[in-house]
């Protein structure tokens, strides 16, 4: 595959793992996630779609002609959204295929996917079998951050679109060959920024570039919870049920411990991008775009861990601020502290010549320049730092966008071009506070000026025989 260099002996069609389908079924009858019989219709319809790779998907076979044929990958969290979405889109798409490196998490999603779609999936363990499916139209990734650009390049190389969740890429380097790459294959990217498939953030984002509080110069965000220690992990041995070289993947290998996986990578470098970037990247991707801006001309950060001593390797507290020639943004992130602005665990103040606007998942506010409330609008009751891993109606919305784009042309709300930028912004930040220095860029593209050490965070080192391909 030219996306990805491979070596040899991790061919998919040679690679090392256990029976996937027999791992399956011991865990399925182990727990009863799927029952015996729902276990063999959907292996039977895996070895089918393996067979029949490039014939009619079984779905259009069942003769859901008009509907799109998705496979999920990366099922932990983030990856029930993306199930709850495309079933409030069933008319016109499907879940053909799901897929995990850990048979456990996908044994039990596999479940809940038939549950929630009323018909048989099939599944998968090493992920690019499944996107050798010519049947499979598109692909969502909501695996570690080491993985998404390695894992849609590929996936645009075999002529998927993708939805790929945030941050679209580990560093600055893989966002430019995310970009690179789907302007050469041409299929569609979106982000999973799903505020920007909001409603009401739609309404109150043209409202301001209309001149609701005059001229829009300064935007801050932020963030707060009160995550545990992650504590100290200790060697172990790999999980029967995990294909641990496959989920490192791209990232330079190392010893199995038993506090990495399934959600504590975001705190590791190899891994994970931080809280910045893993809850950051929402809220500052809608200050700049009501700002009307792109990559800024400074970016600076400082911060800390100071809540724990454990194997985090990022800050647990940060501000980061992005300077523009007339403009501002500023991102507070506090992950073990729960202390709320405004009465929001996370949200976004937009600051203008006339007033203010408080915007958050849920709604927005408007005041004058006294700080005197002269509007609002209300799309929930409350707001919330819990990540979103069950049903919601932006990520409805965002995946009902994605699907539209396919099938109709129509304009995706948060194009892998649009998305990147909060992303990379985010990732300089990183880099700032890993030097601890003020970083200039260039705002064409966000590449730092004059400073060799901070540049050689802009890319990674990769896993022999890994590394992306842009």
């Amino acid at each position: 595959m030219p996306g990805v260099i491979l070596n040899a002996e991790r061919d998919p069609c040679s690679f090392r793992h256990r029976s996937v389908a027999g791992i399956l079924y011991s865990v399925a009858e182990e727990n009863e996630m799927i029952t015996r019989r729902e276990f063999l219709d959907a292996a039977s319809i895996s070895a089918a779609a393996v067979a029949f790779g490039s014939a009619k998907s079984y779905a259009r076979i069942l003769g859901a002609n008009d509907r799109l044929n998705f496979a999920v990958i990366g099922l932990n969290s983030r990856a029930y959204a993306h199930l709850s979405s495309l079933a409030a889109n069933k008319d016109k798409a499907r879940i053909s295929h799901v897929c995990d490196v850990d048979t456990t998490i996908l044994s039990k999603f596999a479940g809940e996917t038939r549950k929630a779609m009323g018909e048989p999936v099939a599944f998968e363990q090493d992920f690019r079998k499944v996107l050798a499916l010519k049947e499979v139209d598109a692909v969502t990734i909501a695996t570690p951050d080491h993985w998404h650009t390695p894992m849609a390049i590929l996936a645009l190389e075999a002529g998927k679109h993708v939805y790929v969740e945030k941050p679209c890429s580990h560093n600055p380097a893989e966002g430019a060959m995310l970009i690179a790459a789907q302007r050469r294959y041409g299929k569609l990217v979106q982000m999973g920024t799903q505020q920007r498939s909001s409603p009401h953030t739609m309404e109150v984002a043209d409202k301001i570039h209309n001149g609701l509080i005059g001229n829009a110069y300064f935007a801050k965000a932020w963030y707060s919870n009160v995550r545990k220690s992650i504590g100290y992990g200790k060697p172990a041995p790999v999980p029967a049920t995990l294909d641990w070289d496959l989920w490192q993947g791209p990232a330079p290998r190392q010893q199995y411990t038993d506090n990495i996986q399934p959600y504590n990578w975001h705190w590791f470098r190899k891994y994970g991008t931080g809280e910045s970037l893993n809850n950051g990247t929402h809220e500052v991707d809608v200050c700049r775009w009501v700002l009307g801006v792109d990559y800024p001309a400074r970016v600076t950060a400082q911060g800390g861990r100071y809540q724990f001593k454990d194997d985090w390797q990022f800050y647990d507290t940060l501000t980061t601020s992005f300077t523009y020639p007339n403009a501002m943004i500023a991102w507070e992130g506090k992950c073990c502290n729960g202390m709320k602005y405004y009465g929001r665990d996370r949200g976004s103040e937009i600051v203008g010549t006339t007033g203010t606007v408080i915007v958050d998942r849920d709604g927005y506010e408007v005041y004058d320049l006294k700080g005197t409330k002269v509007s609002e609008a209300k799309a929930g009751s409350q707001t919330s730092s819990t990540d979103l891993v069950g049903a919601d109606s932006m990520t409805d919305a965002h995946f009902a966008n994605f699907i539209a784009g396919i099938q109709r042309g129509t304009k995706l709300n948060a194009p892998i071009e649009v998305g990147n930028v909060a992303v990379t912004m985010l990732q300089l930040s990183n880099i700032a506070w890993e030097v601890s220095r003020e970083l200039k860029l260039n705002p064409a593209g966000g590449h730092i000026l004059d400073d060799p050490e901070a540049m050689k965070g802009w890319g990674r080192a990769y896993e022999q025989g890994w590394a992306p391909k842009g």
